[in-house]
């Protein structure tokens, strides 16, 4: 198997810290965290970054709690490789006005940070990420043995990372908001097609939303954002580019000509939905561990605890709550990706694109579902053979060239799997 090395963008959020901690406890011949990338989303930027540093205070807690306890120190991955973190967009690119969906609390992990003042990484850390304050060198190196904090903006970092290593070298892992990612590519498009593949997890295809009746929440916060990416995927990048106000004319079209397409793989909630850590499988693996003190243990059963007896007061009383993995999924991709009961859907590529502008189905992914085939040489590229154009196909959905092409994943090697190999990882 080769490492995956991988940029993470995300807004954390619960889901977004167990993918980051499953990444972390892998081997380090399995996957390194290069980057980590920080946008708004289940919260405000600040408050997600918050939660980022706040992980990595728990984790060496938790490495200094092992080695006091005679307890095998795992998270190989952590102990050897130093991300970079790196602060995003606050807002989406067309406005201002976040749309949190507030379900993990006001500061996006159920209030852990006043329930572990112990584990709360404190105010130390702000001055290492603000432009205005000075921070030496030596402050940003010696601050955590587990990430370096960077200035730059996280969208230039990304594109600097993908310029510095070789092409289909990087994977990026984007679980939140697209907005980091599109301001990248609004800057050059060329050096994020270098990208060895953008694993997102967002969208709803064939199952209802979980935010709007249509739309998943990761989509909606940014649906512009999302349909930008998207159409880097297609031979003409036009085709399916939304318009932008003039406001974000600097956004405005890519070049005619790009050197490759974007290898996009998606992981939609009809995938990610079923992948559940159910409440008394949780319990039942975690409990040992908090009896025990384990800092780690503490701190994600306050925060998934917390998360279970919200979702009682939504479902039957005789249903037993499950936290769906979504943003863990892509993780577990990285480290079984050549399983081969990952399964793509049958069409795939798919001709995927995004609502930017309806007023009911803002942020929605569309499908072509008349059955009708595409027109010859759809899919291959570069070919002068394409058909570009078929009467009465005014939108693209049937040409060769135009439209989308995003590989949704529809099968993963057992939903009934992932929970307790991610336990396991986490935990022993």
């Amino acid at each position: 198997m080769v490492r995956s090395r991988i940029i993470f963008d995300t807004d954390p959020g619960v889901d977004d810290t167990l993918a980051m901690l499953l990444a972390l406890a892998s081997s380090a011949d399995e996957i390194e965290l290069v980057m980590i990338s920080v946008t708004y989303g289940n919260v405000t930027l600040r408050r997600c970054l918050k939660n980022v540093v706040a992980m990595f205070h728990v984790l060496d807690k938790e490495m200094a709690w092992r080695m006091a306890n005679g307890k095998p120190l795992k998270y190989e991955s952590l102990r050897t490789y130093k991300p970079t973190v790196v602060i995003g967009a606050e807002h989406p690119l067309e406005e201002e006005t976040l749309r949190e969906d507030g379900f993990h609390g006001v500061d996006g992990l159920h209030g852990v940070h006043e329930a572990f003042p112990d584990l709360d990484p404190g105010s130390t850390w702000e001055s290492l990420f603000d432009e205005s304050t000075p921070a030496s060198t030596a402050a940003v190196a010696e601050y955590s043995p587990y990430f370096t904090p960077s200035k730059v903006p996280a969208h230039k970092a990304i594109l600097q990372l993908l310029r510095d290593e070789p092409a289909d070298t990087i994977t990026i892992c984007a679980v939140g908001p697209m907005t980091n990612l599109a301001l990248a590519a609004g800057e050059d498009p060329e050096t994020l097609l270098r990208a060895k593949e953008i694993c997102v997890m967002g969208g709803a295809v064939e199952v209802p939303g979980n935010i709007t009746p249509l739309a998943e929440f990761n989509t909606f916060a940014d649906a512009l954002a999302t349909a930008r990416v998207f159409s880097l995927t297609s031979m003409v990048p036009s085709s399916t580019m939304p318009t932008v106000p003039q406001t974000l004319a600097k956004l405005d079209a890519y070049p005619e000509q790009l050197s490759r397409k974007l290898n996009l793989s998606l992981f939609p909630l009809d995938i990610t939905n079923p992948h559940l850590l159910m409440k008394s499988f949780f319990f039942s693996s975690i409990t040992e561990h908090v009896e025990h003190g384990n800092p780690l243990a503490l701190w994600i059963n306050h925060i998934i605890g917390a998360i279970y007896r919200r979702m009682e007061r939504f479902i039957p009383a005789d249903r037993e709550a499950g936290l769906p993995l979504h943003d863990p999924l892509t993780v577990w991709y990285n480290l079984t990706k050549d399983n081969p009961a990952w399964k793509l859907a049958p069409n795939a590529p798919e001709d995927i694109r995004v609502e930017t502008s309806g007023q009911w189905t803002h942020g929605m992914h569309i499908l072509d579902r008349r059955g009708r085939r595409r027109a010859p040489g759809a899919d291959v590229s570069g070919d002068a053979a394409a058909v570009d154009e078929l009467p009465g196909d005014d939108m693209g959905w049937l040409s060769a060239r135009r439209g989308n092409r995003i590989n949704r994943f529809v099968e993963s090697p057992g939903h009934d799997k992932f929970a307790p190999e991610l336990m396991q990882r986490l935990f022993g």
